[in-house]
């Protein structure tokens, strides 16, 4: 009887507490059944909701998705890769229709952007706050970038940027903003500074309220990865969140894309391509513009 009283008032968490405990390993397994059974307890009176809203939703293997908000935003522009990345503090970054978002960090492009949408598609899996983990080989396969040194650095230089940013989206659906870091957290060396073999990466859990339950975009993953980054890949975004696109101003796309071309010319000329090519690639069926207005028509 008197180990029994013992065993049952075993407590402590590390295995140096139970050594006096005449069957330490006993009285540990014991102590962990009870661990175990509350966290089954506090989990059951948690509601169906409050799990949920921890976790993005999901979608097929064949997409990608990103917020309404940031599909209709200069937030990864799609300035050309030679223009230098200047840094923004407490900037507003332009937004078609409804919505407001200021940023603070260094400039996001279209690149950026492909490779957050490929984290987000990893993290949906599991609920937002956890790590991520994923080789750098498979990531840089998962956007269509060769595998060698200098993709990882790039891949590397995408995350770093990401993590050192302050986001905050305003729209008439949200109740409140909501402002979060596009990457809280991105570790891919040891303390030595030794390579990891997986790179670790958390997702803000405030991006499922962006998300909301029908608030996103669906893109087909392979039409974005068969264009080239920039005004082609944001105009696939743009208009992915529009089931019957409405005509929209060449000026109005070049500010909604966060693109600087002055030249009308060579403003209409570089969207004209982009347009082809989303023909191209089996997501437009058509396109055409008229004076200032440009009318596309998806594929159904």
């Amino acid at each position: 009887m008197k180990n029994v009283n013992l065993l049952l008032s075993a407590k402590g968490e590390n295995d140096g507490e139970y050594h006096l405990h005449p069957f330490p390993n006993i009285a540990k397994k014991a102590f962990e059944a009870k661990a175990r059974k509350s966290e089954v307890k506090k989990l059951a009176l948690t509601s169906p909701k409050e799990i949920a809203i921890r976790q993005l939703p999901l979608w097929a293997e064949a997409l990608r998705c990103l917020p309404n908000e940031i599909a209709h935003s200069a937030l990864f522009n799609a300035k050309n890769r030679k223009q230098p990345r200047v840094y923004l503090k407490q900037s507003e970054i332009a937004v078609i229709g409804d919505g407001k978002i200021t940023y603070t960090g260094e400039e996001l492009r279209q690149d950026d952007e492909t490779v957050w949408l490929q984290l987000i598609h990893l993290a949906k899996e599991r609920p937002l706050g956890n790590t991520v983990d994923f080789t750098p080989y498979a990531l840089c396969s998962a956007v269509g970038w060769s595998i060698d040194g200098r993709s990882y650095k790039r891949l590397r230089q995408c995350l770093d940027r990401m993590q050192a940013t302050s986001l905050s989206i305003y729209s008439s659906r949200l109740k409140e903003g909501v402002s979060l870091s596009m990457i809280p957290m991105f570790k891919w060396c040891d303390e030595a500074g030794k390579a990891l073999t997986k790179y670790q990466v958390k997702i803000a859990p405030e991006l499922v309220t962006l998300f909301g339950e029908v608030h996103y975009t669906r893109l087909e993953w392979s039409q974005r990865l068969a264009l080239p980054d920039g005004i082609a890949t944001w105009l696939h975004s743009y208009y992915a969140s529009h089931n019957k696109p409405f005509p929209v101003k060449i000026g109005t796309l070049k500010i909604g894309a966060g693109i600087t071309t002055e030249c009308v010319a060579a403003l209409r000329q570089l969207i004209e391509k982009a347009l082809a090519r989303l023909v191209a690639v089996g997501f437009l069926e058509s396109w055409e513009i008229v004076g200032e207005l440009v009318h596309v028509k998806r594929r159904v």
